[in-house]
Parts: structure tokens; C-alpha cells; sequence
């Protein structure tokens, strides 16, 4: 065991003095046993004397030795690694609603499928952490300004509307001047809370077209990652997809390679969903990722039940067997 995981190790020291109590009962255990032998008489002793109760009776002291070590224990300061939710983050879903997003590959559509489960996360998500809203096409707009406000995320959630083309690094970069904006208001001594992006989307870039261009979803990535705001990318659909645009059925199949070098780029991870199911449980992954950090916490608390139900025991046990506490 670490005295590293320890507050106050120096606690410890008392462990001299619970191995001074075992010792001082154990050598008046001896003395005792001498002290009988010396003086009684045995023959005498053997016809009126109760019958030993032989090693039974040294429970009660082996009980209270045993809850002092853990109360000690407790007075150190254990401390483990648990899991808690933050009390400061900004988060801002990104999320896109091309007219690809009317494709029916996820039932009944993969709009209202992304709703749902958008939804379901901004709900579930700790009541520390800031949420906002972006939504692009060719163009991207801030529906929603981080805040803790579930009730309007969601709201502007589902009032979520198709657009033509798909200007992802527009997106992108839209979210981090909002994350930039709420952080210059909110940093306080502590500076900016930590910042996510989570990016879902279906299809590639269409404006620009070249990813790499000043407003490109690979360029805005890579200053995604300057500013430490690492992107959690989603490809959300099929390799099935299509939808009626203009009276022409179009392919829109899900592009999983763009998506995955964005998060690449911006030292964030990148997440596949095939289904409405397959997105619900990418967002719950996220949202433990994001909602909770883990950090040392005191745990002292069991070794202190522990201790006092022991001593509990060794006081009860002395009361039965030896008519008296020890």
C-alpha cells in the first residue's frame, strides 16, 4: 500500500500504539496463566472452576485490535480515484442539416434521428458543464450560446431546419468563436474552463470543396487544436443513402474518411454511427467522457464503518463471553 494515496500518513504513527495494546494483552495473558499455575490449586481448581473457554475468549480483543488498525487507517486520509462530475466545461454540439440529413437509411430520418439523440444528451449531460448549439449547411449559424440551460438546447434541437451544401469548416469555426467569446466572459483566475467540440455529420464538405483551404474543415481542425478545443467528430449514416433533390435521386453516403482526419487533426476522437441506436450510445460515451473527470477523492469513509462495526462486534462478543467489557 502507497503512502502516496494517504492525506495525512503520519496517522500511521498510531499503529505503534495498537501494537503496544496487542503486545501489553498478550504478555497479561502469559502473567495471568503464570500467576494461575503459581498459586491455585490445580487438583481444587479443576472440580469448581468453569470450563475454559479456550481460545474463544480472546475474540473480543483481537476485534478491537483489528478496529483500531482500520480507524487508523481512516485517520490517514485514504483517498481513491473516483469519478465526478465537473463543475466547469463548454461544450458546443455541432451538427449538420445538409439536405443529405432527409435521407431515410436511419429510420424514419436521419434529422430526426440526430434530434432525439442530441437531445437525449444535452438532457443527460451534467448540470456543470456549458452546452451550446451550432447548425450548418452552407453556412453556419449559433442557435445556441453555451449555457446551462437544457431546456433551450433542446428546444432549439428540435426546431432544426434543411439546407443546401455543406460548409463544415464554417461550423467548425463558428464553434470555436463561441467557446472563445463564453470563455473571455466566464475564465476567471482559474482561466478558460476546458472545451469540447462534438461534430456530427453525414457527408463531406461541399464549400469549399478543397478541405485544405482557408475556410476547410481540415484547416479549421488544425486551428481547433491550436486553441485546445479538440474535436469529437460522428459519421452518422449509411453507405446506402440517398434523397430526392429536385426530382433526382442522389447518393449521399456517409463519409467516414473526412470525419475521422478532422478529429485527427484537432487531437480529438472520431465515432461511427450506423444507426439511431449505434449515435444514442456515441453520445452517452461522450457525455461520460465530458461530464465526469476523475479525480483523488477522500474514501476514508468505509475504513471508518468498517472500524466501528469491528469494535461494535468486539464489545458485544466481550459482553457475551466474558460478562464485562475488556
Amino acid at each position: 500500500m502507497s503512502l502516496a494515496g494517504f492525506s495525512s500518513p503520519w496517522w500511521f504513527l498510531l499503529l505503534i500504539a495498537v501494537a503496544a495494546v496487542a503486545a501489553a494483552y498478550v504478555l497479561s495473558q502469559r502473567q495471568r496463566r503464570r500467576r494461575v499455575m503459581r498459586f491455585a490449586n490445580l487438583e481444587l481448581l479443576e472440580k469448581v472452576a468453569p470450563k475454559a473457554q479456550g481460545w474463544i475468549r480472546h475474540v473480543p480483543a483481537v476485534l478491537i485490535v483489528l478496529s483500531l488498525l482500520f480507524l487508523t487507517v481512516s485517520l490517514a486520509g485514504p483517498t481513491a480515484e473516483q469519478k465526478v462530475p465537473r463543475n466547469r466545461a463548454t461544450v458546443v454540439l455541432v451538427i449538420d442539416v445538409s439536405l443529405s440529413m432527409e435521407a431515410t437509411d436511419v429510420a424514419p430520418t436521419r434529422l430526426k434521428a440526430a434530434q432525439d439523440a442530441a437531445k437525449q444528451f444535452a438532457q443527460n449531460m451534467t448540470p456543470g458543464v456549458n452546452l451550446g448549439l451550432i447548425s450548418f449547411a452552407g453556412t453556419a449559424t449559433v442557435l445556441v450560446n453555451p449555457t446551462t440551460d437544457r431546456a433551450g438546447v433542446s428546444k432549439a434541437i428540435d426546431n432544426l431546419k434543411l439546407a443546401q451544401s455543406t460548409a463544415t469548416g464554417e461550423g467548425i469555426y463558428a464553434a470555436m468563436q463561441s467557446i472563445q467569446s463564453f470563455s473571455a466572459v466566464v475564465g476567471g483566475a482559474d482561466g478558460p474552463p476546458p472545451a469540447r467540440i462534438v461534430l456530427m455529420s453525414d457527408g463531406k464538405q461541399t464549400v469549399p470543396e478543397d478541405l485544405y483551404a482557408p475556410r476547410g474543415a481540415y484547416t479549421a481542425a488544425q486551428a481547433a487544436k491550436q486553441a485546445q478545443m479538440p474535436i469529437s467528430s460522428i459519421s452518422f449514416g449509411t453507405e446506402h443513402g440517398s434523397v430526392d433533390i429536385e426530382g433526382k435521386q442522389q447518393d449521399v453516403r456517409v463519409d467516414d474518411e473526412s470525419l475521422r482526419e478532422i478529429a485527427r487533426l484537432s487531437g480529438g476522437e472520431f465515432y461511427k454511427a450506423a444507426s439511431a441506436d449505434e449515435l444514442k450510445r456515441v453520445y452517452a460515451d461522450l457525455g461520460e467522457q465530458i461530464g465526469y473527470e476523475l479525480k483523488n477523492a477522500d474514501a476514508s469513509k468505509p475504513w471508518v464503518v468498517l472500524g466501528t462495526i469491528i469494535l461494535m462486534a468486539g464489545a458485544a462478543t466481550a459482553l457475551v463471553f466474558g460478562q464485562r467489557l475488556p
